[in-house]
């Protein structure tokens, strides 16, 4: 097992509606992607943003895409044109995501390169 940030084995996308934000996560690989949807719960999403997402998360399986996308309620400060958080836009929590560290198995690691 290494530690790793979850931009080592993802890439993400993510925007805002409202007072939410949507994130997407796309592992690198099929075996990654098996490994975080049985990994990357809601429990440790709500945690890693749990200083701005107040509302419940939402998770959704994509496997089709390899991606998993997450609804984070109430984490925009009520949103771009009802807040005085500077710059409250979804746009950036996709790259937050991807600073999140998890232990992923070496061979998983070194699978990504193939």
């Amino acid at each position: 097992m290494a530690k790793v940030k979850l931009m080592e084995v993802a890439i993400a996308r993510s925007g805002d509606k409202g007072d939410g934000s949507n994130v997407g996560i796309k592992a690198n690989t099929p075996e990654l992607y098996q490994y975080l949807v049985e990994n990357l719960s809601i429990a440790r999403v709500k945690q890693h943003f749990s200083e701005i997402c107040f509302g419940d998360i939402q998770r959704y399986e994509l496997p089709n895409l390899q991606a998993l996308n997450f609804i984070l309620e109430d984490s925009l400060g009520g949103g771009g044109t009802e807040t005085l958080i500077m710059d409250a836009q979804g746009k950036v929590h996709g790259l937050a995501l991807l600073h999140m560290e998890m232990d992923i198995p070496d061979a998983l690691l070194a699978s990504k390169a193939k």
